[in-house]
């Protein structure tokens, strides 16, 4: 076959730093998210949906077949950590935390993803960011060991 084709959707979880609550101004928080989506477009993918809320972020990605996913995540966390040290609003010790969630997402699932992302305030006011990752990793069958997962 000539051509490559590729169509792979990504839901990417990462949190602040200690879970940190960097995010809490949300001047600051939007902005983060239009940061999060100009650097995930810089690295020719496409941003579907960027939101979060006081300590983490969500991702709905279309991942470029030119790129792994620890490459995109790892150069997303890169920029936008430095932006944030002197971004009005932000941080001088501002870091995200090394670890991640990338989950696959059908093209026929996208719609309820980037809704859920969107909706990330409001699903926050009854659930823990451990609680909401904890369901996400067992709806995708992911075992998680608990004494790695948060630090």
């Amino acid at each position: 076959m000539p051509q490559s084709l590729a169509q792979v959707w990504l839901h990417v979880i990462f949190s602040t730093k200690d879970r940190r609550h960097y995010l809490y101004d949300r001047g600051f928080r939007n902005e983060m998210f239009r940061m999060l989506a100009y650097n995930v477009k810089e690295l020719n993918c496409v941003s579907a949906t960027v939101g979060g809320f006081i300590d983490h972020v969500h991702l709905l990605v279309g991942l470029s077949r030119t790129i792994t996913i620890a490459k995109f995540i790892e150069q997303v966390k890169i920029q936008t950590s430095r932006w944030a040290k002197d971004a009005i609003g932000g941080h001088h010790t501002f870091s995200w935390q090394n670890g991640y969630g990338a989950f696959s997402v059908s093209h026929d699932a996208r719609d309820a993803v980037a809704a859920y992302i969107r909706n990330q305030e409001e699903h926050h006011s009854t659930l823990t960011f451990q609680e909401e990752y904890r369901q996400i990793c067992r709806d995708h069958h992911v075992e998680i060991d608990e004494r790695y997962v948060w630090d």
